[in-house]
């Protein structure tokens, strides 16, 4: 739930309302619905258990992840099945796609345009730069997929929730919901929330150490013992968020949460942060 909130292409439909105080109410609206359909996938998972078998899912092509498949099969037949079927391969068009054109417009306008050329670049410049970094992500998209052939894919997916809510999540909700949020805070949880999952992820069994491994059961340099870091890195992400706010010198609280309401609506001043 904490992950699909803090996704890049859910994070910015938070902001596509007028005010902090909607974009408050996006977010609880957004975090609430998430976890209903969490908790609709546990039924999903125990009807399909008890109504096509666990051994019959086990023994799929897919494993697992045949379990939603299966189960419309059972209840609708092969109407049903090809619904679900058309659903699964559209979310997954429209998660990739807005995945892409997420990182690509933050890389081109954000780092490209206002921390590496200041402001000063060309029109079309941003538009060039989006295209191929669009380009160099797919290619690095493709190659971890190659890397992780034979992996669970739920398990996958839930180890990239696990990183969004790292480094994501906390800098949201402090900026949203705490006046005392400053820009070291947010500095500190979203690096330190990135680096503590992406870390811990590289030295668990996920890695190395299990016949399932990236790596296989040959290497092993695992000393994280659990499959997914999020709960270490996801309090963790937001105690640095905490920290770095209460340790910085502040200004008066009132100029800096209108500084903040601004920069979280608008952008406006996020490229002098980040050079200072």
């Amino acid at each position: 739930m904490l992950g699909t909130a803090g996704l890049p292409h859910v994070l910015m439909r938070f902001y596509t309302v007028p005010t902090a105080k909607e974009a408050r109410r996006s977010v609880v609206w957004a975090i609430w619905l998430i976890g209903l359909f969490y908790l609709f996938t546990l039924i999903l998972g125990y009807g399909a258990a008890a109504l096509v078998g666990p051994e019959t899912i086990a023994n799929a092509p897919g494993g697992v992840n045949s379990a939603a498949p299966l189960l419309a099969l059972a209840l609708g037949g092969p109407v049903l099945l090809g619904f679900i079927s058309a659903v699964a391969f559209a979310t997954i068009l429209a998660v990739v796609a807005g995945l892409t054109i997420t990182a690509a417009a933050s890389f081109a306008h954000d780092i490209y345009a206002n921390v590496i050329k200041k402001g000063k670049v060309a029109p079309d410049g941003e538009v060039k730069v989006a295209r191929r970094t669009v380009l160099v992500i797919g290619a690095l998209a493709i190659a971890g997929g190659i890397g992780v052939q034979g992996q669970n894919i739920a398990f996958l997916v839930a180890l990239a929730f696990a990183v969004a809510a790292s480094a994501n999540l906390p800098t949201i909700l402090y900026s949203l919901f705490w006046r005392k949020f400053t820009t070291r805070g947010a500095v500190w949880s979203m690096y330190g929330g990135l680096a503590s999952s992406v870390l811990l992820i590289v030295f668990s069994p996920v890695f190395s150490g299990t016949p399932t491994s990236m790596f296989g059961e040959s290497v092993n340099f695992a000393i994280y013992p659990l499959n997914n870091p999020g709960i270490v890195s996801i309090p963790l992400g937001f105690f640095l968020g905490w920290l770095g706010s209460v340790t910085e010198r502040r200004r008066e609280d009132k100029l800096l949460a209108a500084e903040m309401d601004v920069r979280s609506l608008t952008g406006h001043g996020a490229e002098k942060a980040v050079s200072h």
